[in-house]
């Protein structure tokens, strides 16, 4: 059996879909000023990166904070101490692909921390400590939105064909290797 395409019709159908995506790389520096002046750096950690994505205008915002330890010495190397700070960051991460039919009261956002922020370097200036940090975010929306698809109304797909999925041919299965098999899943 076969159609021509005045006998297709098409159907709108209302579906969730992912409507907009976008990925933001940034690096910031702050400045931590520990209680006292440090001599040499012993190391820098940025912990407990805590973050939520919230529909906006540009884009979406991811909003967040993390801590930043800071393990130093001091009185010419023969003390340590640990400087710690929270700091609260706003990335505007652009939507670089966006689905202009989507219904904007349905939208939902999500982000997802391609590199969590990380100290890529930690230098002493004055009494302070400057880091320098990285972090990458990848987002995504989805929202309802329209697809059109073609339908026959005879049914069918057009050139019928009857494919037997039921495997129910056991022919078929007899020259499997199954030892091979069971190496392969193991």
């Amino acid at each position: 059996m076969s159609f021509t395409d005045k006998d297709l019709q098409s159907r709108e159908i209302i579906t969730k879909a992912v409507c907009g995506k976008g990925r933001k790389f940034s690096q910031v520096s702050h400045t931590v000023t520990p209680s006292n002046a440090p001599t040499s750096i012993l190391g820098a950690w940025i912990i407990n990166n805590q973050y939520e994505a919230v529909h906006s205008t540009s884009g979406v915002e991811v909003i967040g904070s993390y801590d930043i330890n800071i393990w130093y010495s001091y009185d010419r190397n023969t003390k340590t101490d640990v400087a710690k700070e929270t700091i609260s960051y706003v990335d505007v991460v652009p939507l670089s692909y966006l689905d202009k039919k989507h219904k904007p009261a349905t939208a939902e956002v999500y982000a997802v921390a391609v590199t969590d922020p990380n100290c890529v370097e930690a230098s002493i200036s004055g009494d302070g400590v400057v880091i320098r940090v990285e972090r990458e975010f990848q987002v995504e929306m989805t929202a309802e939105t329209k697809v059109w698809v073609l339908v026959n109304p005879n049914g069918g797909y057009g050139d019928e064909k009857n494919y037997d999925f039921d495997g129910s041919d056991e022919a078929e299965y007899d020259e499997l290797d199954l030892e091979l098999l069971d190496e392969e899943l193991t």
